[in-house]
């Protein structure tokens, strides 16, 4: 059987074990079980839900939100695997002489982000502690390369980045930081896989799984290294890319109940400002769940 591993750059767990293929991580921890890996590249992370669902690919990672959207979509999957919290990994960010000094003054106010990725649990769950609603008192907008620029000039308000670019975009100044996402979630990347898989073969999700820790091992240990090759494949700096990467825990944990709980607050926001259409409940993520919830 060949399991096929989606990967992004928006993962860096993921990214950088598809990087380290040639250290043969993943199939060092699957050939035991007599599994080969193929890895599939794609750009959105949010269509992994979607591509899980089809068959494209057996097991992936994002952050916290797609996994919520793809349960909305009606896109069986199963939770497997979480890093741990990233605090630092994101922060919403506004001119150092905005008039906005609190999540409470974005009230009509454009937001640049990324729709779709941890970053709309990120503001969403801001906007709904300060009494505000992600649907009605903000205008989100996709971010793109200008978004620093625009912020900057006073074509938007706030700008959510993350990454290499709040690194870049701290070190140049002139902007503050309104939101640091560990005061808001925990923003943990989140691994899930196909119901089917995950129920009938647990082993592979456990080699999947110390794979990824020998990834995340190896990016801990080797930050320099793993900066150049973000910054050589990616763009940016890997001075940057070396600040940013240092800020992340490179720790693959169990999926727990607080997670779930976490996980469910956003569905719940989600589906009261209508980014997602119906209400989800985020246990059934589980394996095992469907069969539990058809007893």
């Amino acid at each position: 059987m060949t399991i096929t591993i989606g990967v992004h750059s928006s993962n860096p767990s993921l990214y950088h074990l598809y990087h380290l293929s040639r250290l043969g991580l993943a199939q060092e921890e699957l050939a035991p079980l007599g599994e080969r890996v193929v890895f599939h590249p794609y750009a959105n992370g949010v269509r992994t839900g979607e591509l899980l669902s089809q068959g494209v690919i057996d097991f992936g990672g994002t952050g916290s939100t797609p996994p919520i959207t793809a349960q909305a979509a009606g896109h069986d999957i199963v939770y497997t695997a979480v890093s741990a919290p990233r605090p630092e990994h994101g922060a919403l960010l506004v001119p150092e002489d905005s008039p906005v000094r609190s999540v409470a003054d974005l009230q009509g106010a454009t937001v640049h982000l990324a729709i779709g990725s941890w970053q709309t649990h990120l503001i969403a769950k801001a906007l709904d502690d300060a009494g505000l609603s992600y649907a009605t008192d903000i205008t989100a907008v996709p971010g793109n390369d200008d978004s620093e620029k625009l912020l900057r000039t006073g074509a938007v308000d706030a700008w959510i980045a993350q990454g290499a670019q709040l690194a870049a975009a701290r070190r140049t100044g002139g902007l503050r930081t309104l939101v640091r996402t560990g005061d808001v979630i925990t923003d943990r990347s989140v691994f899930f896989a196909r119901r089917d898989l995950a129920e009938s073969r647990p082993e592979v999700i456990d080699a999947l799984t110390r794979a990824l820790q020998r990834a995340d091992d190896w990016a801990a240990a080797h930050p320099r290294q793993a900066a150049e090759i973000a910054a050589a494949d990616l763009g940016g700096s890997a001075d940057d890319w070396e600040i940013a990467l240092r800020t992340l825990p490179w720790r693959i944990e169990p999926v727990t109940d607080a997670f779930l709980a976490e996980q469910q607050e956003a569905a719940d926001i989600f589906h009261r400002t209508g980014f997602i259409g119906r209400p989800v409940t985020v246990a059934h993520a589980r394996a095992g769940a469907a069969a539990d919830k058809a007893a």
